[in-house]
Protein backbone atom coordinates (compact mmCIF):
# COMPACT_ATOMS: atom_id res chain seq x y z
CA UNK A 1 0.00 0.00 0.00
CA UNK A 2 1.00 3.34 -1.01
CA UNK A 3 1.52 6.05 2.38
CA UNK A 4 1.03 9.31 1.88
CA UNK A 5 4.57 11.20 2.58
CA UNK A 6 4.83 13.56 5.01
CA UNK A 7 6.10 17.38 4.00
CA UNK A 8 8.40 19.70 5.91
CA UNK A 9 7.10 21.13 8.89
CA UNK A 10 5.01 18.03 10.33
CA UNK A 11 6.57 17.96 13.66
CA UNK A 12 7.16 14.40 13.07
CA UNK A 13 10.21 14.84 11.20
CA UNK A 14 12.19 16.43 13.68
CA UNK A 15 11.73 13.43 16.84
CA UNK A 16 14.19 11.30 17.47
CA UNK A 17 12.60 7.86 17.00
CA UNK A 18 12.38 4.98 19.44
CA UNK A 19 14.23 2.29 18.84
CA UNK A 20 12.76 -1.15 17.09
CA UNK A 21 11.99 -3.85 19.53
CA UNK A 22 10.69 -6.93 18.40
CA UNK A 23 9.45 -7.02 14.75
CA UNK A 24 5.81 -7.56 14.19
CA UNK A 25 3.56 -8.51 10.73
CA UNK A 26 3.01 -5.07 11.54
CA UNK A 27 6.21 -3.80 11.02
CA UNK A 28 7.09 -6.08 8.50
CA UNK A 29 3.39 -4.76 6.40
CA UNK A 30 5.37 -1.04 7.13
CA UNK A 31 8.27 -2.36 5.12
CA UNK A 32 6.36 -3.62 2.52
CA UNK A 33 4.31 -0.39 2.46
CA UNK A 34 7.37 1.98 2.56
CA UNK A 35 9.25 0.20 -0.22
CA UNK A 36 6.32 0.77 -2.50
CA UNK A 37 5.44 4.37 -1.55
CA UNK A 38 9.44 4.84 -2.25
CA UNK A 39 9.33 3.35 -5.31
CA UNK A 40 6.51 5.29 -6.30
CA UNK A 41 7.83 8.37 -5.74
CA UNK A 42 10.94 7.51 -7.46
CA UNK A 43 12.63 7.73 -4.26
CA UNK A 44 16.51 5.73 -3.37
CA UNK A 45 15.41 5.81 0.62
CA UNK A 46 12.53 6.42 2.73
CA UNK A 47 12.53 6.77 6.24
CA UNK A 48 9.47 5.51 8.79
CA UNK A 49 9.38 8.94 10.28
CA UNK A 50 8.78 10.21 6.44
CA UNK A 51 5.56 8.07 6.25
CA UNK A 52 4.23 9.57 10.12
CA UNK A 53 5.45 6.64 12.04
CA UNK A 54 8.29 7.85 14.73
CA UNK A 55 10.48 4.57 14.95
CA UNK A 56 14.27 3.59 13.69
CA UNK A 57 13.36 2.21 10.67
CA UNK A 58 14.89 3.04 6.99
CA UNK A 59 14.61 1.22 3.80
CA UNK A 60 17.31 1.70 0.52
CA UNK A 61 17.63 1.27 -2.63
CA UNK A 62 20.35 2.34 -5.42
CA UNK A 63 20.07 -0.63 -7.33
CA UNK A 64 19.43 1.26 -10.49
CA UNK A 65 23.00 2.45 -9.94
CA UNK A 66 24.96 -0.69 -9.76
CA UNK A 67 27.71 1.92 -9.89
CA UNK A 68 27.11 4.56 -7.21
CA UNK A 69 30.13 2.73 -5.17
CA UNK A 70 33.36 1.91 -5.35
CA UNK A 71 32.93 -0.73 -2.27
CA UNK A 72 30.18 -2.84 -0.66
CA UNK A 73 31.47 -5.11 2.32
CA UNK A 74 28.98 -6.39 4.25
CA UNK A 75 30.25 -8.45 7.67
CA UNK A 76 33.68 -8.04 6.43
CA UNK A 77 33.12 -9.78 2.93
CA UNK A 78 32.83 -8.01 -0.32
CA UNK A 79 29.11 -8.19 -1.45
CA UNK A 80 27.37 -7.91 -4.87
CA UNK A 81 24.68 -5.24 -4.53
CA UNK A 82 21.57 -6.85 -5.68
CA UNK A 83 22.58 -9.14 -2.52
CA UNK A 84 21.45 -6.46 -0.25
CA UNK A 85 19.17 -4.62 -1.87
CA UNK A 86 16.43 -3.18 -0.75
CA UNK A 87 18.40 -2.62 2.09
CA UNK A 88 15.95 -2.50 5.13
CA UNK A 89 17.34 -1.64 8.71
CA UNK A 90 16.35 -0.59 12.00
CA UNK A 91 18.40 1.43 14.79
CA UNK A 92 21.47 1.94 12.94
CA UNK A 93 24.61 3.11 14.14
CA UNK A 94 27.29 4.76 11.78
CA UNK A 95 30.78 5.30 12.00
CA UNK A 96 31.65 7.87 9.33
CA UNK A 97 34.91 7.67 7.29
CA UNK A 98 37.35 9.43 4.78
CA UNK A 99 36.84 12.69 2.88
CA UNK A 100 33.88 15.03 2.71
CA UNK A 101 31.96 15.03 -0.44
CA UNK A 102 29.70 17.20 -1.94
CA UNK A 103 26.22 15.83 -3.72
CA UNK A 104 23.70 17.54 -4.79
CA UNK A 105 20.59 15.91 -2.71
CA UNK A 106 16.72 15.58 -2.71
CA UNK A 107 14.45 14.43 -0.01
CA UNK A 108 11.01 12.76 -0.53
CA UNK A 109 9.82 14.98 2.36
CA UNK A 110 10.73 18.29 0.01
CA UNK A 111 9.13 17.58 -3.24
CA UNK A 112 11.10 19.34 -6.39
CA UNK A 113 14.07 20.52 -3.73
CA UNK A 114 17.67 20.17 -4.06
CA UNK A 115 20.60 21.05 -2.58
CA UNK A 116 24.49 20.29 -2.40
CA UNK A 117 25.36 18.76 0.84
CA UNK A 118 28.43 18.01 2.36
CA UNK A 119 29.29 14.60 4.16
CA UNK A 120 31.69 11.96 4.56
CA UNK A 121 31.93 9.72 1.65
CA UNK A 122 32.47 6.59 3.64
CA UNK A 123 30.20 4.89 5.93
CA UNK A 124 30.52 2.09 8.69
CA UNK A 125 27.11 1.14 9.09
CA UNK A 126 26.05 -1.22 12.22
CA UNK A 127 22.42 -2.08 11.01
CA UNK A 128 19.67 -4.10 12.39
CA UNK A 129 17.69 -6.30 10.59
CA UNK A 130 14.14 -7.57 10.67
CA UNK A 131 15.37 -11.19 11.79
CA UNK A 132 16.48 -9.64 15.32
CA UNK A 133 20.66 -9.65 14.15
CA UNK A 134 22.84 -6.99 13.03
CA UNK A 135 25.21 -6.74 10.57
CA UNK A 136 27.98 -4.24 9.83
CA UNK A 137 27.85 -2.70 6.06
CA UNK A 138 30.78 -0.83 5.07
CA UNK A 139 30.63 1.33 1.96
CA UNK A 140 30.92 4.73 -0.05
CA UNK A 141 29.43 6.94 -2.56
CA UNK A 142 25.63 7.26 -2.96
CA UNK A 143 25.21 4.26 -0.79
CA UNK A 144 27.21 5.63 1.64
CA UNK A 145 25.32 9.13 1.23
CA UNK A 146 21.91 7.41 1.40
CA UNK A 147 22.15 5.45 4.49
CA UNK A 148 23.08 8.58 6.20
CA UNK A 149 20.26 10.22 4.67
CA UNK A 150 18.11 7.95 6.22
CA UNK A 151 20.10 7.85 9.88
CA UNK A 152 19.60 11.45 9.68
CA UNK A 153 15.59 11.26 9.17
CA UNK A 154 15.60 9.14 12.36
CA UNK A 155 17.09 11.40 14.44
CA UNK A 156 15.40 13.93 13.35
CA UNK A 157 17.74 15.79 11.07
CA UNK A 158 16.92 16.85 7.94
CA UNK A 159 18.65 17.64 4.94
CA UNK A 160 18.42 20.88 4.52
CA UNK A 161 20.54 21.36 8.15
CA UNK A 162 23.59 19.91 6.50
CA UNK A 163 23.50 22.59 3.63
CA UNK A 164 25.58 25.80 3.72
CA UNK A 165 23.96 28.91 4.84
CA UNK A 166 24.31 30.48 1.49
CA UNK A 167 22.70 27.66 0.19
CA UNK A 168 19.78 27.40 2.56
CA UNK A 169 19.62 30.67 2.06
CA UNK A 170 19.27 30.41 -1.56
CA UNK A 171 16.29 27.60 -1.20
CA UNK A 172 13.91 29.22 1.45
CA UNK A 173 11.92 30.89 -0.86
CA UNK A 174 11.51 27.74 -2.65
CA UNK A 175 10.79 25.65 0.80
CA UNK A 176 8.29 28.23 1.51
CA UNK A 177 6.10 28.07 -1.89
CA UNK A 178 6.50 23.98 -1.53
CA UNK A 179 5.15 24.27 2.62
CA UNK A 180 1.97 26.56 1.47
CA UNK A 181 1.59 24.31 -2.09
CA UNK A 182 1.43 20.99 0.71
CA UNK A 183 -0.76 22.89 3.72
CA UNK A 184 2.24 23.01 6.11
CA UNK A 185 2.48 27.28 6.43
Amino acid sequence: MIREIVIYGDPVLRKKCARVGEVTDELRTLVDDMLETMRDAQGIGLAAPQVGVPIQLAVVDVSHDPECFDYLRVDGQDVALDSVMPLVFVNPKLELHGDKDVMSEGCLSFPDIRGDVTRPFEVRATLGSLDGGTRVVETDGLLARAIQHETDHLNGVLFIERMSTATKIALRGKVKRMQREYGML
